[in-house]
């Protein structure tokens, strides 16, 4: 009943995935199909737990003719043998050659017929590659998608009028522009994907000039001066706020780097004083993989030292990880670290004037006082990893206002 065999090392096999229970104890139900020792998974958008799956696959056992349990088994029973015509389809019309691209597009199509579905499709396969920040950015979305319209949002749904009125019960619930902004790019996001695969045509995408245009909040000014830098790392400290000033100003010198980065450093990473890694965040999406580069300057050798652990045998040049942590845990050491830095810089910028600073901070000021340097906007960009350099521009725009004041001040006569 859910395994199929084909010609061309072909199988098709229905199973609840119990890597990762819901936090009400279900597991997703997959179609995994392998071919050639290569498997993928797709999600049937359906959940339950141990003991229901059982009776959904042995009709003989006591209480497998419920009403939900048969309802279940059908529309699992439906998905299969979608997913095996679509196989049987692909065979036939390729030649006699099985190719998981054909089968994507034709599958998605069939399976994903809500936007409910397909967000949480999106939540299981970035979760399952390990992109605990991506998964946990479309969850966000979904449940505040799911406290407007429901679990049962279809794609027919989503037009300009309901994207609009999803934008006034957001500011209704006091949400800023920024998370508006968030939570619509996320949908775009799975529209996008609907689109390519045929699930919507043009003309219902509900995104772009003359239709839905997603809002922009007002960036906050983050970056700090050179002199304020230099502030920063003057100014009295204890133990503990040096220590996580340290990896502060590390991630300054180093290019902005963010810390999921940092903590991901290792040894070997540097080479004749230039340190070279890839960002996480974009090393799944880029199709160009470009290293991003920076020299290793003196201060940072010094932090090092101070950070090196002589007795704890590890390749990452700072004590976090060891690269035996699942992603989960992970992103819970990142955040733990995060939130130390966030919490002791302050402490000491606060002392000296400065309201606002944070690990983001450290990226937008490495950016920006290059930037009033005079240096060269791709070099910046390289520099930032950024792929073009109009989000470079983009990025470094907000930053220039106070600047722009002083300029009209000297408009003024004395």
């Amino acid at each position: 009943m859910y395994k199929d065999t084909f010609n061309d090392n072909v199988t098709l096999y229905t199973l609840l995935n119990d890597r990762r229970p819901t936090k009400d104890g279900l597991f997703p139900i997959h179609y995994r199909i392998t071919y050639k020792r290569e498997r993928q998974y797709f999600k049937s958008g359906k959940y339950c737990s141990y003991s229901d799956w059982e009776l959904v696959i042995d009709e003989s056992k006591k209480g497998s003719k419920r009403a939900t349990i048969i309802d279940l088994r059908n529309e699992i029973q439906l998905g299969h043998e979608t997913i095996k015509e679509n196989i049987k389809y692909v065979i036939a019309n390729n030649n006699g050659i099985f190719s998981f691209d054909k089968l994507n597009n034709l599958t998605k199509k069939n399976i994903s017929d809500t936007l409910n579905s397909a967000f949480q499709a999106k939540i299981d396969n970035t979760k399952m590659d390990g992109k605990m920040g991506t998964s946990v950015y479309y969850n966000c979305a979904l449940q505040s998608i799911k406290k407007f319209m429901g679990d049962n949002i279809k794609f027919s749904d989503i037009t300009v009028d309901w994207l609009n009125k999803y934008q006034k019960y957001m500011i209704k619930n006091n949400a800023t522009y920024t998370t508006i902004g968030m939570y619509c790019r996320a949908i775009r996001s799975i529209m996008n994907e609907a689109l390519k695969n045929s699930i919507i045509t043009v003309k219902d995408y509900p995104f772009g000039k003359g239709k839905y245009e997603i809002p922009t909040g007002e960036s906050r000014k983050m970056a700090l001066t050179i002199q304020q830098v230099g502030n920063l790392m003057k100014a009295e400290a204890n133990e503990t706020e040096k220590k996580y000033r340290d990896l502060w100003y590390f991630s300054y010198l180093c290019n902005g780097i963010n810390l999921a980065d940092l903590c991901n450093l290792k040894k070997t990473d540097i080479k004749d004083d230039v340190i070279r890694w890839y960002r996480q965040k974009t090393i799944n999406t880029s199709k160009k993989k470009v290293k991003i580069e920076a020299v290793v300057l003196p201060q940072m050798y010094d932090i090092i030292d101070r950070w090196t652990i002589k007795e704890k045998n590890t390749d990452f040049i700072f004590p976090f990880l060891t690269g035996q942590e699942s992603p989960e845990d992970t992103r819970k050491i990142i955040q733990k670290i995060t939130a130390a830095i966030n919490k002791y810089v302050k402490q000491i910028a606060l002392r000296i004037g400065i309201s606002e600073i944070s690990t983001y901070t450290a990226r937008h000021s490495f950016a920006t006082v290059l930037k009033r340097s005079g240096a060269n906007i791709a070099l910046i960009s390289e520099s930032l990893g950024h792929t073009d350099l109009k989000t470079t521009n983009d990025y470094l725009a907000s930053f220039e206002i106070d600047e722009k004041k002083r300029n009209a001040l000297k408009l003024v006569p004395e």
